[in-house]
C-alpha cells in the first residue's frame, strides 16, 4: 500500500498514482506530474513502472486525442513537457535490469512526416531500458537512416509514420539497406497509426509495434541471440 505524504494526495494503491500521473500528462499539468514523480520516489514505487504505467499511458492517450483532432500542437507540447519533467525525476531511480551489451537503436520519423509524439515516447522508453538511442528526429531524409546505422554500428533501425503518404519511405529505407549490403547487419522495426504487421512484412521489415509501450520488448526480441 502506498501512503502519499504531506497530504498531497490520499492514494492507497500504486495504480491510483499511475492514473494520476497519466492524467497530469493528458492535462499538461507540469507541476502535478513533477510532484507525483517525486512522491513516487519517496514511497519506493519503481521508477520504470511509473514511466510505463503512468506517463506512457498518458502520452498514448494524448497521441490518440491528437490523431482524432481533439488535441492540437499546443496541447501536445504541454503534455510532452509535463511528461518530460516527471521523467527527469524518475529516470535516475530506474532499477530495471540494464541490457548487458551496448545495443544501439537508430530512431526517426520518415521524410515528409513531422508527427514525432510516438517516436519521442519510444526514445524515452529505450533510454530508460539502457539502450543507446540515436535520435534522428522527424522528417528524416531516407538516406540518413542507413548512414546513421553504419556510423553507429546500430543493431536496430526504428521508423515511424503517421501519414499514409509517407509510409513508402519505410520501404525505401529497407531497399537502401539491401542495396548497401547492410540488411543482414541491422533489424528494422516500424510503427505509427497507419502501419500494420502486414505492411511491415510487405516492405521487408522485421517487426511492427502497435504503440510506443511495445518498443522495449520488440528491441529485446530482435537483438536476442
Amino acid at each position: 500500500m502506498v501512503s502519499i505524504s504531506k497530504g498531497v494526495l490520499k492514494i492507497t494503491e500504486k495504480t491510483e498514482l499511475f492514473e494520476k500521473l497519466a492524467k497530469c500528462v493528458v492535462d499538461g499539468d507540469e507541476e502535478g506530474a513533477k510532484q507525483l514523480a517525486e512522491e513516487a520516489i519517496k514511497n519506493g514505487i519503481d521508477a520504470y513502472e511509473a514511466i510505463m504505467q503512468g506517463l506512457a499511458v498518458g502520452m498514448n492517450k494524448v497521441s490518440e486525442l491528437y490523431e482524432k483532432g481533439e488535441y492540437y500542437v499546443p496541447e501536445v507540447l504541454l503534455s510532452a513537457s509535463a511528461m518530460n519533467m516527471a521523467v527527469e525525476i524518475l529516470k535516475p531511480h530506474i532499477k530495471i535490469d540494464k541490457t548487458t551489451k551496448p545495443i544501439a537503436v537508430v530512431l526517426g520519423v520518415v521524410e515528409g512526416d513531422i508527427h514525432d509524439i510516438g517516436k519521442n515516447l519510444v526514445k524515452i522508453m529505450l533510454d530508460a531500458a539502457g539502450y543507446k538511442v540515436i535520435d534522428l528526429g522527424k522528417d528524416v531524409p531516407i538516406g540518413e537512416f542507413v548512414k546513421a546505422a553504419k556510423e553507429n554500428g546500430a543493431d536496430v533501425i526504428g521508423m515511424s509514420a503517421l501519414m499514409t503518404t509517407t509510409m513508402p519511405g519505410m520501404k525505401k529505407v529497407v531497399e537502401q539497406l539491401v542495396a548497401a549490403n547492410y540488411r543482414e547487419k541491422v533489424k528494422v522495426m516500424i510503427g505509427g497509426a497507419p502501419t500494420t504487421m502486414e505492411y511491415a512484412e510487405t516492405i521487408g521489415a522485421d517487426m511492427w509495434g502497435k504503440d510506443a509501450s511495445s518498443a522495449v520488448g520488440i528491441v529485446k526480441r530482435l537483438t536476442a541471440h
